[in-house]
């Protein structure tokens, strides 16, 4: 009976582990609607803005002048990684260290590389071993375009100032609740985009283009980052309802497994008990 004992108590551990999990997809599921509906209405008006910024700068003659635009050589990279502040997602968190480390040892290798970390499971994997120059995991608790613009701002100002050449974000992108791609954007300095340069923007500008493009560009590097962190929320919670998802049902499954077991044990000693009572009456009538 200890045996049958010891299954009973795994199948209510079990069936305490679906509760939790079941639970916790059932938050994530209802949080994944408000971040996939905030990422999926940013998205055209980034992307617009993006557009915008390209194609006044592509009727520049020569160098629009913006710092954020200097091309240097590549000697010190930082690097922002954008993870979560909790597990429990799956491999999404995974994925992103695991691309850090490739850009680590094979792209910027042989480079002076800092971290900038967005998500304490980003903070935990890397600063032990790497120069996290900011962690900036409470931007998670209050999730604003202000919060965020203030990490892009300090960023910018690093590189303006030479204390880096170049900057990466790396980020899940989500694409739906079972799909997160991992990409890796170049933040600074500005890509330049090759374009027509007989383009006719037959527009009055007030001010001058240069002013205009002088203006966008930090706000297009502000609202680049808060579209990450966007992006790498939504994913989150969507990796999150998936990996629970996953999690309910094989805790289903396993206690479906353990109650078949635990019955087939228990009729197997019920037997025995009948085989012994059996066995006792025919002794006592020999």
């Amino acid at each position: 009976m200890a045996n049958l004992k010891e299954i009973r108590n795994r199948i209510s551990s079990v069936s305490s582990t679906m509760q939790i999990t079941s639970a916790m997809k059932m938050v994530s599921a209802a949080k994944l609607k408000k971040a996939q509906d905030a990422i999926t209405a940013m998205r055209p008006y980034a992307d617009k803005l993006t557009e915008l910024l390209q194609s006044l700068s592509a009727t520049l003659e020569g160098d629009s002048g913006s710092d954020f635009a200097e091309q240097r050589e590549v000697n010190k990279v930082l690097i922002v990684a954008i993870t979560s502040n909790r597990g429990l997602c799956g491999a999404f968190n995974a994925n992103i260290i695991k691309e850090v480390t490739r850009l680590t040892n094979e792209t910027y290798a042989g480079k002076d590389i800092s971290f900038v970390t967005i998500g304490k499971k980003a903070n935990d994997a890397l600063a032990k071993k790497q120069n996290v120059i900011s962690n900036d995991s409470d931007v998670f608790d209050d999730l604003t375009f202000d919060n965020v613009a203030s990490i892009a701002q300090m960023i910018m100002d690093k590189f303006v100032t030479g204390e880096f050449d170049k900057v990466e974000i790396v980020y899940n992108s989500f694409k739906n609740a079972a799909t997160q791609i991992v990409k890796t954007e170049q933040f600074l300095p500005i890509v330049s985009v090759e374009s027509d340069k007989n383009v006719n923007l037959d527009y009055i500008f007030e001010p001058s283009k240069i002013e205009i493009v002088e203006t966008l560009i930090p706000k297009s590097l502000k609202t680049q980052l808060f579209k990450a962190i966007r992006d790498s929320f939504a994913s989150e919670h969507g990796a999150r309802m998936t990996a629970m998802h996953k999690a309910t049902d094989n805790a289903t499954e396993l206690r479906d497994q353990l109650k078949l077991t635990y019955n087939k044990a228990r009729q197997a000693a019920i037997t025995n008990e009948i085989l012994e009572i059996v066995g006792g009456a025919e002794a006592l009538n020999n």
